[in-house]
């Protein structure tokens, strides 16, 4: 079947699913970008990528693949050991959700698929349908955490037009009070290590790193504008601040919870930040 014919069928799951390409990606799993070249006939879906689609589509995988029917709702070709019912956002969600918590938990190459599949309560060979290989599911498991740390930011500033309120709530979501925080920090730490030893996380790690900045960056600059600020050079203000950032985090989460002691916690990281951005980038009172 041609490649173009495989996109048109996709396009009809996306539609008759009600939810944008990008609501869709999230969904499978995959990054919108990818999502978005494949439905332009520039790149060609993986076989583990349809799978999901089927998946989460409620179509049978051989249909997307050209097989002679109607699109019809009926149940994907997955594992027998698969339950009938999927979870809330489909099992490829959940296995990435799962893969993420145990990261934060054990570290990735303590996990084993098999880890995955008992707390998906599920089978290994259903894990493997969705994600066939470890590579696959950790670039998932980074993808999604990269979307959620961006959907966080957005929703807790949205609105915000004073850009020293905005960059203090970034500072707020930054400092890992809570278990949650916590846990993100942790899958962070852990995903920073294998980036220096993995190509698709390298890039990954990379590309959020560059996001990342440029948003702290966009900030610092509005401030400048604003006269919030002094008149500083953004981009060299958001690297040293997101560097301050990172490193302050991993003493915080070197640091039990509540423990005494002279190791760092999360209170004193804030404060920390703050007494930076109050020294080097607020500009004097008139």
């Amino acid at each position: 079947m041609q490649q173009y014919e495989v996109a048109a069928r996709v396009r009809q799951v996306i539609d008759a699913a009600g939810v944008s390409a990008r609501e869709f990606a999230r969904r499978i799993v995959i990054d919108p970008s990818k999502l978005s070249r494949s439905l332009n006939g520039s790149r060609r879906f993986t076989a583990a990528e349809l799978a999901r689609i089927a998946d989460i589509g409620g179509v049978d995988a051989n249909w997307l693949l050209g097989a002679a029917a109607t699109l019809t709702v009926a149940p994907a070709s997955q594992p027998s050991s698969e339950p009938a019912s999927a979870p809330e956002g489909g099992r490829p969600l959940q296995i990435v959700r799962e893969t993420v918590r145990l990261i934060a938990e054990r570290g990735f190459h303590a996990v084993r698929v098999a880890d995955i599949a008992t707390a998906c309560r599920t089978s290994t060979a259903a894990i493997h349908y969705h994600f066939p290989g470890r590579d696959e599911l950790l670039e998932a498991a980074v993808r999604w955490c990269m979307d959620e740390d961006t959907r966080r930011r957005a929703a807790a500033t949205e609105g915000t037009v004073h850009a020293g309120d905005e960059l203090r709530l970034l500072l707020d979501l930054q400092t890992p009070r809570t278990e949650q925080q916590r846990r993100q920090w942790c899958v962070w730490l852990d995903l920073w290590a294998e980036a220096a030893r993995s190509t698709t996380v390298g890039q990954l790690h990379r590309e959020y790193y560059r996001q990342w900045r440029t948003t702290v960056s966009d900030v610092i600059r509005r401030g400048v504008d604003q006269g919030v600020f002094r008149p500083v050079d953004p981009d060299g203000a958001a690297l040293t601040l997101t560097a301050l950032i990172d490193g302050l985090a991993s003493q915080v989460l070197a640091t039990a919870p509540g423990s005494p002691g002279t190791g760092t916690g999360a209170q004193a990281m804030h404060d920390a930040l703050t007494t930076h951005v109050d020294t080097c980038l607020t500009a004097p009172a008139a």
